[in-house]
């Protein structure tokens, strides 16, 4: 094609013109006409560049051994990419490449999402502080003698940490408000009358969340409720986030007997999840690192 020669201006296309059309580079098609007989008779092909400090053989088995040392399951590539990078292996490498290597080795996270409209709220749900806005809701979880068992839990806005999970039998207005009443004590050292003033919480309209009680005992805590919108879940979405974080690990796929096997495996998953669960949003670092962080500058930043 490069030695053919334009019907317009009767000249030669060249080897640069037609590697530019095709978005080829010229090194590649020099390497590719070079004589054979300059070439050893074993050689093969290799990708040109510079060669990466870890083969991809060697990435392939810190990914496998990545994925089985994690205390989750179906993680995608970004998960498996910042545990490599901020991991007890430490290794540099692109999320890209992480990627391409766990799609050829189908270790890709099964899990796909469903197609739906745009999600049209705009509304900013996530803090730039601790303290200022929890979320609570409610799920299921169906076991074999005792029946549904509702779990409860309440969510911090700011580092999506898992401050209090109740797991009950009965999903009353009594059972839905104690998740609250752990993380008050758990954050603020006591369940005294306005001891959380200036707090907020983010709930849905349920008939326990709605119920006279649940109300007078947040707000004798000094805690104003926010209601989610009507049919609009995600302003509700941190602790809906979290229950499918919980479903997907710790429920589906077990078979539960009674409401004790339940507990154990919810309040086993909150701690694995306030130590190791990494969020891009915190800079992939865990609840409970962002929370220790934060605690750390408070100091200075109260100096300044």
């Amino acid at each position: 094609m490069s030695v053919m020669r334009s019907p317009e201006v009767d000249l030669v296309y060249g080897v640069k013109r037609v590697c530019l059309a095709w978005d080829q580079p010229r090194s590649t098609y020099y390497a590719r006409i070079a004589p054979a007989k300059t070439r050893p008779a074993d050689f093969v092909a290799k990708k040109r560049g510079p060669k990466t400090a870890v083969s991809d053989d060697e990435l392939l088995t810190s990914i496998k051994e990545t994925i089985e040392a994690s205390p989750f399951k179906g993680e995608g590539y970004r998960k498996v990419w910042v545990n490599l990078k901020f991991g007890p292996k430490r290794l540099r490498v692109g999320a890209n490449r992480v990627l391409r290597i766990m799609r050829q080795e189908d270790l890709l996270s099964p899990y796909r999402h469903r197609k739906a409209d745009p999600n049209l709220h705009d509304r900013t749900i996530i803090t730039d502080v601790p303290n200022k806005m929890w979320g609570t809701d409610g799920t299921q979880v169906t076991t074999i003698d005792d029946g549904n068992i509702w779990i409860f839990s309440a969510i911090e806005h700011w580092n999506a940490e898992c401050i209090g999970i109740y797991v009950c039998k009965a999903g009353t207005r009594f059972n839905a408000v104690q998740p609250v009443l752990e993380g008050v004590q758990s954050i603020f050292g006591s369940v005294n009358r306005g001891v959380a003033q200036g707090l907020r919480l983010r709930l849905d309209h349920g008939s326990a969340n709605c119920s006279e009680h649940f109300q007078n005992e947040i707000r004798r805590l000094g805690i104003e409720p926010s209601f989610s919108f009507v049919q609009e879940p995600q302003t509700n979405g941190v602790v809906e986030r979290f229950n499918r974080t919980l479903k997907e690990q710790a429920i589906y796929g077990k078979v539960f007997k009674n409401v004790d096997e339940v507990r154990q495996a919810v309040l086993e998953f909150r701690n694995n999840y306030n130590r190791f669960w990494r969020l891009g949003k915190l800079g992939f670092m865990t609840p409970l690192e962002a929370r220790g962080r934060y605690q750390e500058q408070r100091p200075l930043s109260a100096a300044a």
